[in-house]
Protein backbone atom coordinates (compact mmCIF):
# COMPACT_ATOMS: atom_id res chain seq x y z
CA UNK A 1 0.00 0.00 0.00
CA UNK A 2 1.45 3.19 -0.77
CA UNK A 3 2.03 5.76 1.95
CA UNK A 4 1.24 8.98 -0.31
CA UNK A 5 -0.49 10.28 -2.42
CA UNK A 6 0.98 13.54 -4.83
CA UNK A 7 -1.56 16.00 -4.95
CA UNK A 8 -1.13 19.50 -6.49
CA UNK A 9 -0.44 22.76 -4.35
CA UNK A 10 -2.08 25.90 -5.30
CA UNK A 11 -1.36 28.33 -2.28
CA UNK A 12 -4.50 31.36 -2.77
CA UNK A 13 -2.30 34.81 -2.40
CA UNK A 14 -4.75 37.42 0.21
CA UNK A 15 -5.19 40.51 -0.96
CA UNK A 16 -2.31 42.95 -1.04
CA UNK A 17 0.03 39.56 -0.35
CA UNK A 18 3.52 40.81 0.10
CA UNK A 19 3.83 43.46 2.49
CA UNK A 20 2.58 43.85 5.93
CA UNK A 21 -0.85 45.22 6.97
CA UNK A 22 -1.77 44.66 10.56
CA UNK A 23 -5.54 45.75 9.78
CA UNK A 24 -6.48 42.70 7.61
CA UNK A 25 -5.04 40.33 5.07
CA UNK A 26 -3.58 37.89 8.18
CA UNK A 27 -3.95 34.25 7.26
CA UNK A 28 -2.22 31.09 8.48
CA UNK A 29 -1.27 28.36 5.45
CA UNK A 30 -1.21 24.70 7.68
CA UNK A 31 0.77 22.18 6.05
CA UNK A 32 -0.84 18.84 4.87
CA UNK A 33 0.84 16.11 6.67
CA UNK A 34 1.56 17.18 9.48
CA UNK A 35 1.75 15.69 13.33
CA UNK A 36 2.43 11.94 13.91
CA UNK A 37 3.42 9.48 11.33
CA UNK A 38 2.53 5.91 11.28
CA UNK A 39 5.59 4.83 13.08
CA UNK A 40 4.45 7.18 16.17
CA UNK A 41 1.15 5.94 16.24
CA UNK A 42 1.72 2.50 16.55
CA UNK A 43 4.47 3.41 19.25
CA UNK A 44 2.30 5.68 21.63
CA UNK A 45 -0.68 3.42 20.93
CA UNK A 46 1.75 0.14 22.34
CA UNK A 47 2.22 1.61 25.51
CA UNK A 48 -1.42 2.51 25.86
CA UNK A 49 -2.40 -0.80 25.16
CA UNK A 50 0.70 -2.29 27.47
CA UNK A 51 -1.11 0.10 29.98
CA UNK A 52 -4.33 -2.04 29.59
CA UNK A 53 -3.32 -5.64 29.40
CA UNK A 54 -0.74 -4.99 32.33
CA UNK A 55 -1.62 -2.56 34.65
CA UNK A 56 1.04 0.14 36.01
CA UNK A 57 3.38 0.15 36.35
CA UNK A 58 5.42 -0.35 33.27
CA UNK A 59 8.66 0.75 32.07
CA UNK A 60 10.04 2.24 28.46
CA UNK A 61 13.57 2.53 27.94
CA UNK A 62 14.14 6.15 26.81
CA UNK A 63 11.26 8.01 25.20
CA UNK A 64 9.02 6.39 23.43
CA UNK A 65 9.01 9.25 20.68
CA UNK A 66 10.44 12.68 21.09
CA UNK A 67 7.59 14.98 22.27
CA UNK A 68 6.97 16.15 25.47
CA UNK A 69 3.56 16.12 26.02
CA UNK A 70 4.13 12.84 24.76
CA UNK A 71 5.70 11.81 27.02
CA UNK A 72 4.47 13.64 30.49
CA UNK A 73 1.14 12.28 29.95
CA UNK A 74 2.03 8.87 29.56
CA UNK A 75 4.13 9.39 33.06
CA UNK A 76 0.44 10.77 34.42
CA UNK A 77 -1.21 7.10 33.82
CA UNK A 78 2.23 5.47 34.85
CA UNK A 79 4.41 4.80 32.81
CA UNK A 80 8.06 4.39 34.22
CA UNK A 81 10.94 6.21 31.61
CA UNK A 82 14.42 4.52 32.36
CA UNK A 83 17.85 5.35 30.22
CA UNK A 84 18.85 1.46 30.85
CA UNK A 85 17.66 -1.77 31.57
CA UNK A 86 19.53 -2.14 34.52
CA UNK A 87 16.94 0.55 35.92
CA UNK A 88 14.07 -1.79 35.45
CA UNK A 89 13.15 -4.27 38.55
CA UNK A 90 14.38 -8.18 37.44
CA UNK A 91 11.09 -9.32 35.71
CA UNK A 92 9.12 -6.41 35.21
CA UNK A 93 7.79 -5.65 31.56
CA UNK A 94 9.61 -2.83 29.42
CA UNK A 95 8.70 -1.22 26.20
CA UNK A 96 11.70 -0.29 23.43
CA UNK A 97 11.05 2.99 21.66
CA UNK A 98 10.21 3.80 18.34
CA UNK A 99 13.73 4.64 17.78
CA UNK A 100 15.21 1.15 18.31
CA UNK A 101 17.43 -0.47 20.05
CA UNK A 102 20.82 -2.57 19.29
CA UNK A 103 21.56 -6.38 20.16
CA UNK A 104 23.46 -5.55 22.87
CA UNK A 105 20.19 -3.94 24.86
CA UNK A 106 18.12 -7.31 23.92
CA UNK A 107 20.99 -9.33 25.62
CA UNK A 108 20.71 -7.11 28.86
CA UNK A 109 17.09 -7.40 28.84
CA UNK A 110 17.07 -10.84 28.29
CA UNK A 111 20.05 -11.09 31.18
CA UNK A 112 17.61 -9.53 33.87
CA UNK A 113 14.46 -11.91 32.78
CA UNK A 114 12.48 -8.77 32.04
CA UNK A 115 9.69 -8.70 29.24
CA UNK A 116 10.04 -7.34 26.51
CA UNK A 117 7.73 -5.64 23.98
CA UNK A 118 9.72 -4.10 20.82
CA UNK A 119 7.58 -0.52 19.56
CA UNK A 120 11.06 0.34 17.22
CA UNK A 121 9.37 1.59 14.19
CA UNK A 122 9.50 -0.62 10.96
CA UNK A 123 10.98 1.52 9.00
CA UNK A 124 14.09 1.72 11.40
CA UNK A 125 13.85 -1.57 12.03
CA UNK A 126 14.23 -2.26 7.78
CA UNK A 127 17.84 0.23 8.13
CA UNK A 128 18.99 -2.76 10.89
CA UNK A 129 18.59 -5.47 8.59
CA UNK A 130 20.25 -3.44 6.11
CA UNK A 131 22.92 -3.14 8.22
CA UNK A 132 23.61 -6.62 9.39
CA UNK A 133 23.08 -7.44 5.89
CA UNK A 134 25.79 -5.70 4.37
CA UNK A 135 28.05 -6.03 7.30
CA UNK A 136 27.70 -10.16 7.02
CA UNK A 137 29.03 -9.41 3.28
CA UNK A 138 31.77 -7.39 4.48
CA UNK A 139 31.09 -3.77 3.41
CA UNK A 140 32.07 -0.44 5.56
CA UNK A 141 28.75 0.88 5.87
CA UNK A 142 28.96 5.26 6.14
CA UNK A 143 25.97 5.85 8.20
CA UNK A 144 24.32 9.39 7.93
CA UNK A 145 22.82 10.81 10.99
CA UNK A 146 23.45 12.50 13.82
CA UNK A 147 25.50 11.23 17.35
CA UNK A 148 24.22 10.77 20.18
CA UNK A 149 20.74 10.03 18.80
CA UNK A 150 19.03 6.81 19.57
CA UNK A 151 17.92 5.54 16.62
CA UNK A 152 21.88 6.19 15.14
CA UNK A 153 22.93 4.21 18.37
CA UNK A 154 20.91 1.23 17.69
CA UNK A 155 21.58 1.46 14.29
CA UNK A 156 25.52 1.10 14.81
CA UNK A 157 24.96 -1.45 17.72
CA UNK A 158 24.20 -4.29 14.96
CA UNK A 159 27.33 -3.89 13.22
CA UNK A 160 29.62 -1.89 15.19
CA UNK A 161 32.79 -2.79 13.77
CA UNK A 162 31.49 -2.69 10.51
CA UNK A 163 29.67 1.29 10.76
CA UNK A 164 31.26 4.58 10.42
CA UNK A 165 29.06 7.73 11.40
CA UNK A 166 28.78 10.69 9.16
CA UNK A 167 27.29 13.43 11.21
CA UNK A 168 26.70 15.72 8.01
CA UNK A 169 28.47 17.03 5.15
CA UNK A 170 31.93 18.20 7.23
CA UNK A 171 32.57 14.88 8.85
CA UNK A 172 33.44 13.16 5.35
CA UNK A 173 36.81 14.24 5.23
CA UNK A 174 37.33 12.34 8.33
CA UNK A 175 36.18 8.72 6.60
CA UNK A 176 38.46 5.98 5.86
CA UNK A 177 37.60 3.06 4.25
CA UNK A 178 39.21 -0.31 3.92
CA UNK A 179 38.07 -1.04 0.36
CA UNK A 180 36.62 1.34 -2.27
CA UNK A 181 34.69 -1.10 -3.75
CA UNK A 182 32.37 -1.80 -0.81
CA UNK A 183 31.45 1.40 0.97
CA UNK A 184 27.12 1.55 0.96
CA UNK A 185 25.86 4.58 2.92
CA UNK A 186 22.40 4.19 5.10
CA UNK A 187 20.44 6.81 6.94
CA UNK A 188 19.19 8.11 9.85
CA UNK A 189 15.91 8.39 9.22
CA UNK A 190 14.55 11.55 10.75
CA UNK A 191 16.87 13.69 8.17
CA UNK A 192 16.79 16.74 6.20
CA UNK A 193 16.72 15.26 2.52
CA UNK A 194 18.61 17.92 1.28
CA UNK A 195 21.54 17.68 3.76
CA UNK A 196 21.97 13.94 3.78
CA UNK A 197 22.15 14.13 -0.46
CA UNK A 198 24.94 16.75 -0.35
CA UNK A 199 26.59 14.51 2.34
CA UNK A 200 26.08 11.69 0.05
CA UNK A 201 27.62 13.55 -2.84
CA UNK A 202 30.60 15.20 -1.01
CA UNK A 203 31.10 11.13 0.30
CA UNK A 204 30.72 9.70 -3.67
CA UNK A 205 33.23 12.42 -4.84
CA UNK A 206 35.76 10.80 -2.30
CA UNK A 207 34.30 7.32 -2.90
CA UNK A 208 33.19 7.04 -6.57
CA UNK A 209 32.05 3.29 -5.85
CA UNK A 210 29.54 4.38 -3.15
CA UNK A 211 26.87 2.07 -3.34
CA UNK A 212 23.18 3.38 -2.32
CA UNK A 213 21.00 1.55 0.16
CA UNK A 214 18.65 -1.03 -1.31
CA UNK A 215 15.74 1.57 -0.66
CA UNK A 216 14.94 5.23 1.04
CA UNK A 217 16.10 5.27 4.40
CA UNK A 218 14.94 8.49 5.04
CA UNK A 219 11.18 7.68 6.23
CA UNK A 220 7.96 8.23 4.17
CA UNK A 221 6.94 10.91 6.69
CA UNK A 222 10.09 12.97 7.19
CA UNK A 223 10.02 13.74 3.43
CA UNK A 224 6.39 14.15 3.12
CA UNK A 225 6.85 17.19 6.05
CA UNK A 226 9.58 18.76 4.64
CA UNK A 227 8.01 18.84 1.44
CA UNK A 228 5.18 20.36 2.75
CA UNK A 229 7.22 23.11 4.45
CA UNK A 230 8.65 23.94 1.16
CA UNK A 231 5.73 23.92 -0.78
CA UNK A 232 4.35 26.74 1.81
CA UNK A 233 7.33 28.47 3.42
CA UNK A 234 8.00 31.18 0.13
CA UNK A 235 4.86 32.35 1.08
CA UNK A 236 5.30 33.19 4.58
CA UNK A 237 6.84 35.36 6.93
CA UNK A 238 6.64 33.27 9.64
CA UNK A 239 6.64 29.23 9.94
CA UNK A 240 5.70 27.67 13.13
CA UNK A 241 6.97 24.06 13.58
CA UNK A 242 4.95 22.54 16.79
CA UNK A 243 7.51 20.06 18.06
CA UNK A 244 10.14 18.82 20.64
CA UNK A 245 14.42 20.56 20.20
CA UNK A 246 14.82 16.76 20.76
CA UNK A 247 13.57 15.47 18.02
CA UNK A 248 15.31 15.39 15.01
CA UNK A 249 12.21 15.37 12.17
CA UNK A 250 10.75 19.03 14.10
CA UNK A 251 14.31 20.24 14.04
CA UNK A 252 15.05 19.68 10.60
CA UNK A 253 11.23 21.26 9.63
CA UNK A 254 12.73 24.56 10.96
CA UNK A 255 15.42 24.44 8.93
CA UNK A 256 13.85 23.66 5.76
CA UNK A 257 11.41 26.66 6.44
CA UNK A 258 14.45 28.73 6.32
CA UNK A 259 16.12 27.17 3.49
CA UNK A 260 13.16 27.59 1.63
CA UNK A 261 12.36 31.15 1.81
CA UNK A 262 10.18 31.86 4.94
CA UNK A 263 11.64 34.84 6.73
CA UNK A 264 11.28 33.36 10.07
CA UNK A 265 11.00 29.87 11.53
CA UNK A 266 10.74 28.98 15.36
CA UNK A 267 9.85 25.84 17.00
CA UNK A 268 8.08 25.04 20.11
CA UNK A 269 6.43 23.04 21.99
CA UNK A 270 3.34 24.95 23.39
CA UNK A 271 0.99 27.50 21.82
CA UNK A 272 2.25 29.72 25.26
CA UNK A 273 5.96 29.40 23.69
CA UNK A 274 4.83 31.45 20.90
CA UNK A 275 6.21 34.89 21.44
CA UNK A 276 3.84 37.09 20.40
CA UNK A 277 6.50 39.20 19.06
CA UNK A 278 7.20 37.28 16.43
CA UNK A 279 3.66 38.15 14.91
CA UNK A 280 4.42 42.19 14.38
CA UNK A 281 3.70 43.04 10.67
CA UNK A 282 3.22 39.36 10.10
CA UNK A 283 0.60 38.36 7.40
CA UNK A 284 0.79 35.05 6.63
CA UNK A 285 2.14 31.95 9.53
CA UNK A 286 2.74 29.05 8.25
CA UNK A 287 2.19 25.82 10.73
CA UNK A 288 3.43 22.41 10.85
CA UNK A 289 4.50 19.54 13.04
CA UNK A 290 6.74 16.99 13.95
CA UNK A 291 6.18 13.02 12.96
CA UNK A 292 5.87 12.76 16.46
CA UNK A 293 3.33 15.67 17.44
CA UNK A 294 -0.10 15.10 18.56
CA UNK A 295 -2.60 17.61 16.36
CA UNK A 296 -3.67 18.48 19.93
CA UNK A 297 -0.93 20.57 20.13
CA UNK A 298 -1.16 22.36 16.61
CA UNK A 299 -5.14 23.06 17.69
CA UNK A 300 -3.89 25.38 20.69
CA UNK A 301 -1.27 27.36 18.37
CA UNK A 302 -4.20 27.70 15.81
CA UNK A 303 -6.26 29.00 18.87
CA UNK A 304 -3.71 31.33 19.90
CA UNK A 305 -3.03 33.10 16.49
CA UNK A 306 -7.04 33.08 15.92
CA UNK A 307 -6.55 35.38 19.01
CA UNK A 308 -4.06 38.02 17.22
CA UNK A 309 -6.55 38.02 14.31
CA UNK A 310 -4.84 34.98 12.21
CA UNK A 311 -8.18 33.76 12.21
CA UNK A 312 -8.51 32.26 7.75
CA UNK A 313 -7.01 28.57 7.81
CA UNK A 314 -5.74 27.63 4.35
CA UNK A 315 -4.49 23.97 4.27
CA UNK A 316 -1.79 22.79 1.67
CA UNK A 317 -1.69 19.67 0.82
CA UNK A 318 1.24 17.82 -0.57
CA UNK A 319 0.55 14.41 -0.29
CA UNK A 320 -2.15 11.99 1.69
CA UNK A 321 -0.39 9.29 3.84
CA UNK A 322 -2.40 6.13 4.22
CA UNK A 323 0.73 3.66 5.85
CA UNK A 324 -1.02 1.95 8.75
CA UNK A 325 1.59 -0.37 11.00
CA UNK A 326 0.45 -3.03 12.94
CA UNK A 327 1.04 -3.34 16.75
CA UNK A 328 3.57 -5.69 18.26
CA UNK A 329 2.73 -9.57 17.98
CA UNK A 330 2.29 -9.26 21.95
CA UNK A 331 -0.61 -6.47 21.71
CA UNK A 332 -2.13 -7.98 18.66
CA UNK A 333 -5.92 -8.99 19.50
CA UNK A 334 -6.23 -13.00 18.43
CA UNK A 335 -8.49 -13.99 16.15
CA UNK A 336 -11.29 -16.34 16.86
Amino acid sequence: MSSAISLNVGIARSPGSGSADADGGKRVLLAEPRGYCAGVDRAVETVEKALEKHGAPIYVRKEIVHNRHVVETLREQGVIFVDETDEVPEGALVVFSAHGVSPAVHESAAARNLRTIDATCPLVTKVHQEAKRFARDDYDILLIGHEGHEEVEGTAGEAPEHVQLVDGPDAVDRVTVRDESKVIWLSQTTLSVDETMETVQRLRQRFPGLQDPPSDDICYATQNRQVAVKAMAPECDLVIVVGSRNSSNSVRLVEVARGAGAKAAHLVDYAREVDPAWLAGVRTVGISSGASVPDILVRGVLDMLAEHGFGEVQPVTTANETLVFALPRELRTSRR
